[in-house]
C-alpha cells in the first residue's frame, strides 16, 4: 500500500502540473501560431489524459478478488499503463509529427515569441516539479542499480511512466525552444514545424519504450532472484519439507505476487501433517513477504519433472 501511495503522489504532482502547462502552451499556440508551440500543448494535453488513466489503473487494481477474477484486479495497472504507451505514440507523436508537416508545407511566423519564451519558461518550471518528485519516487525504489536496470526490473509501471514522460517533456520543451528560436532569427518560419516533428520523434521513441517495458509486465514477469530465494528459505524451514524443488513466483501487480511450490514432504508425513504444514508455510510466507498474497503448494517427489523441457527449436 505504501508504494502504491507513492505512485499516486507522483501521479497527481504530473497531473497537476501537465493540466496548468497544457492550458498554458494552447493559450500561446493560439496566440502567436507556433507550430512547435501547438504541438507542446497537445503532447501535455495526451500527458493528462495520461495520468487520469494511471489513476482509474490503480483504482481498479484495488478491487478484490471475486468469482471471475479470483486473483484480483492487480494486472489493471499494467493494463491501463501499456494504454498509456499507445496513447503517447497514437496521439502524442502522430499529432505532433503531423502538425509538423504541415507547418513546413505552409509556413506561418509567430507573431510573437515574447510570449514563447514566457510559456516555455512557465513550462519548465511545473514540468521541473513533478520531474523532480517522479525521480525521487523512482531513486527511492531503485537502490543501488543503475537507471535503465532499475526500470527493467521494475515491478510498477507508474512511477517510471510518469518519469519518462517528464523527461520527454523537457526535451521537447528545450527542442521548442531551439525551433522557436532558429525560426525567428533565421527567418525561416519552416524550422518552427521542423521542431515539431522532432518533439513527436522524442514521444514516439518514449511510447516504444514504454510499450516494451509494459509488455512483460502485463504477460507476466518473475519476481525478482532475492524474493524468490527468501520464499525457498521459509518453505524449507518447516520440519516435514525435505526439500523445494522448484518455486515459481510472478508478478499479478507491484504489489501482488502468486507463488507456486514444489516440495518434497516427509515420506512418514501423515495427511494432516502435511495440511499443517502447507498452512504454517503459506502463514509464515505472508507474515515475511506481504506482497505474497496467493500460495499454491504441491507435493512432489525430489525427481518429478516439475517444469517441461524445452521444445527443440526454441
Amino acid at each position: 500500500m505504501a508504494a502504491q501511495s507513492g505512485s499516486s503522489r507522483v501521479i497527481y504532482a504530473a497531473l497537476i502540473g501537465n493540466f496548468l502547462i497544457a492550458v498554458t502552451k494552447f493559450g500561446a499556440a493560439l496566440f502567436t501560431g507556433s507550430s512547435a508551440m501547438l504541438s507542446e500543448g497537445v503532447h501535455s494535453l495526451v500527458d493528462t489524459g495520461n495520468e487520469v488513466l494511471l489513476l482509474y489503473g490503480l483504482h481498479r487494481a484495488k478491487r478484490s478478488p471475486d468469482a471471475r477474477h479470483p486473483l484480483g484486479y492487480s494486472r489493471e495497472v499494467y493494463f491501463w499503463s501499456f494504454i498509456v504507451a499507445l496513447l503517447v505514440f497514437a496521439l502524442g507523436a502522430g499529432v505532433s509529427i503531423y502538425e509538423g508537416v504541415l507547418h513546413i508545407r505552409n509556413p506561418e511566423p509567430s507573431t510573437s515569441i515574447v510570449v514563447n519564451y514566457i510559456v516555455l519558461g512557465l513550462s519548465v518550471i511545473f514540468e521541473g516539479v513533478a520531474w523532480t518528485i517522479a525521480l525521487k519516487e523512482f531513486r527511492r525504489h531503485k537502490g543501488s542499480l543503475g537507471y535503465l536496470a532499475a526500470i527493467r526490473r521494475s515491478k510498477d509501471p507508474t512511477t517510471f511512466t510518469v518519469l519518462f514522460e517528464d523527461t520527454a517533456a523537457l526535451i521537447g520543451l528545450m527542442i521548442a525552444f531551439v525551433a522557436i528560436t532558429a525560426a525567428h532569427v533565421l527567418e525561416m518560419p519552416e524550422l518552427d514545424g521542423v521542431g515539431s516533428i522532432g518533439i513527436g520523434l522524442v514521444l514516439a521513441v518514449t511510447a516504444v519504450m514504454l510499450a516494451r517495458e509494459c509488455k512483460g509486465l502485463l504477460i507476466g514477469e518473475s519476481a525478482l532472484p532475492h524474493v524468490r530465494e527468501r520464499i525457498k528459505a521459509i518453505a524449507s524451514q518447516d520440519p516435514n519439507v525435505l526439500g523445494i524443488n522448484d518455486v515459481l513466483a510472478v508478478h499479478l501487480g507491484p504489489s501482488d505476487i502468486v507463488a507456486a511450490i514444489s516440495a518434497e514432504f516427509r515420506d512418514d508425513a501423515t495427511t494432516p501433517a502435511i495440511e499443517r504444514s502447507v498452512a504454517s508455510i503459506e502463514a509464515a510466507l505472508r507474515r515475511d513477504i506481504p506482497d505474497v498474497h496467493s500460495v499454491f503448494i504441491k507435493p512432489q517427489q525430489a525427481d518429478y519433472p516439475v517444469r517441461p523441457a524445452p521444445i527443440a527449436g526454441e
